[in-house]
């Protein structure tokens, strides 16, 4: 394989790696996250910082006072070199959190720095800091669990994650 198409294939990779952590840190799936870190990768958030496994254990099963999140990914930019790597992801993260008994939305925007490490032809994260850039309370949040602005649903499953996760069945090949 000549080195530019390597480069599209190792991009590629990297972008999967980063979005499929996402999709894991929504669903709060141990099975997902883990294949996206090196078991010896370090993180730190600024707000905590530590192992994979701490990390592990602060994101599965996750803090009651958090109800849900997603991660939006934003441009990536990927600097290769041999068999590391280091990425700069922009993010949006909403959080519905539980403070003093009201449900909250807030939103932050911030980057993720990753160094990157391919290892038997796999790319992971050995290492990841967190740069925050803005945080924006949003206030009391809305209940859109039965429709959205003024219109119901026509069927369970259009709820996201607020009951059961219809994506999941939707991959496996089953309908709703």
């Amino acid at each position: 394989m000549d080195a530019e198409f390597q480069a599209v294939v190792d991009h590629h990779a990297i972008r999967a790696c980063l979005a499929r952590l996402a999709r894991g840190e929504d669903r709060r799936d141990a099975t997902l996250i883990r294949q996206c870190w090196w078991p010896q990768a370090r993180f730190d958030y600024g707000v905590y910082s530590g192992d994979f496994e701490a990390y592990l254990a602060w994101v599965v099963p996750g803090a009651e006072a958090i109800a849900n999140t997603q991660h939006l990914l934003g441009q990536s930019h990927v600097e290769i070199e041999g068999d590391q790597a280091r990425a700069e992801t922009h993010v949006l993260s909403y959080h519905r959190v539980i403070i003093e008994g009201e449900a909250r939305d807030t939103c932050i925007g911030g980057r993720y720095l990753d160094l990157l490490a391919k290892r038997e032809g796999v790319w992971r994260i050995a290492e990841r800091t967190m740069l925050y850039d803005w945080e924006q309370d949003w206030g009391a949040a809305a209940d859109w669990t039965s429709g959205v602005m003024g219109y119901p649903f026509t069927a369970g499953h259009f709820t996201g994650r607020a009951h059961g996760d219809f994506s999941l069945a939707w991959f496996a090949g089953k309908s709703a």
